[in-house]
């Protein structure tokens, strides 16, 4: 990752909003990050804190209604993607920008071979001819470790198992060798042997291509072993970033320090219980003005129930929402 160079994604101030027959929900409030190019940035939280509709909504994968991307900027190489027309969007999905979605199982399209689902990107945003489309698709399950590729070509989903079909996903994702690949939760429904593989492989693609990825997970322990930096979401905002050895060295809000420790480690192994995080993420009506976090934290106090903190540097690439400090609260 060379220093100093621009982000190859820098999305500033993203805001998503699903409108419900109970009302709005904020689902993105104010999400800002970057991706510098080669890097992998890792993007954590528990289930309902807006990580993957993050993701969906900077390439506009989510349905229009209900969901409304209402504010905000995603600057592809200085490219404003939610400025850009709805065909000129298409061109940049799976051209410029590739998505691995969470099950493999449902997926790929049932009734095509998986070598018509890779060739599709390679004809439609490349322009190749059906044989230079299937001479690149072997080319792609080779690269991806899916034996006998050419043959493979032929075959259906169905006729792959779990982490063959996550593999397929991956070369339809990089068909095109796209600037950034999003990969949300693409180890979820696989077993921890396949799991291996599949990081394993994306730590192999990744030195050989030199992306910038996106890998969305609620698993700090695969974080750890692949990530250069790391973001934390809690009820669709960002509470904490920081590059992956200072944060799990130096966790500074209440959520980051919760999630760390319910890793199972050493500790566990010697009959310690696993500490749990009491309760569950919040519904948002609207964009929070208080912290979304403190029903949920020992360390909330009065000015937590005002003002909805906003990011604070704590350390070099290392910044935090939160009021309270290690040291003690702010006043």
């Amino acid at each position: 990752m060379p220093d100093g160079a621009a982000p190859v994604l820098d999305v500033r101030g993203l805001k998503t909003v699903f409108r419900t027959r109970g009302g709005e929900v904020h689902a993105v409030n104010s999400v800002s990050f970057h991706l510098q190019p080669g890097e992998l940035l890792g993007v954590v939280g528990e289930s309902g804190s807006g990580k993957s509709v993050t993701m969906m909504s900077l390439i506009g994968l989510l349905p229009s209604p209900p969901a409304d991307v209402r504010d905000g900027q995603v600057l592809l190489e200085g490219r404003d993607l939610l400025r850009i027309t709805p065909e000129a969007l298409r061109s940049v999905r799976g051209a410029e920008v590739g998505f691995v979605f969470q099950d493999p199982m449902t997926s790929l399209n049932p009734v095509f071979t998986v070598g018509d689902q890779i060739m599709e990107p390679l004809r439609t945003h490349l322009g190749m001819t059906r044989a230079q489309a299937e001479t690149r698709a072997a080319e792609l399950l080779d690269l991806v470790g899916i034996p006998d590729a050419r043959k493979r070509l032929k075959s259906y989903p169905h006729q792959f198992s779990g982490g063959m079909r996550q593999r397929v996903m991956i070369a339809i994702a990089l068909a095109c060798d796209p600037k950034v690949l999003i990969a949300d939760e693409p180890t979820t429904a696989l077993d921890v042997t396949i799991q291996a593989q599949i990081l394993e492989l994306v730590r192999d693609l990744r030195s050989k291509l030199g992306m910038a990825i996106v890998w969305i997970t609620h698993d700090l322990g695969v974080i750890a072993g692949i990530a250069d930096r790391v973001m934390v979401m809690y009820a669709g905002q960002v509470v904490e970033q920081a590059p992956v050895k200072e944060l799990f060295a130096n966790p500074r809000h209440p959520y980051t320090r919760a999630l760390l420790k319910t890793i199972p480690s050493n500790a566990g192994a010697r009959g310690d219980r696993l500490q749990v995080i009491q309760g569950q993420p919040p519904i948002l009506g609207a964009a929070p003005t208080a912290c979304p976090f403190r029903a949920r934290c020992r360390h909330a106090f009065d000015r937590c129930a005002r003002e909805n903190p906003a990011r604070r540097p704590v350390g070099r690439g290392h910044d935090v929402a939160c009021h309270w400090t290690p040291e003690g609260a702010d006043a």
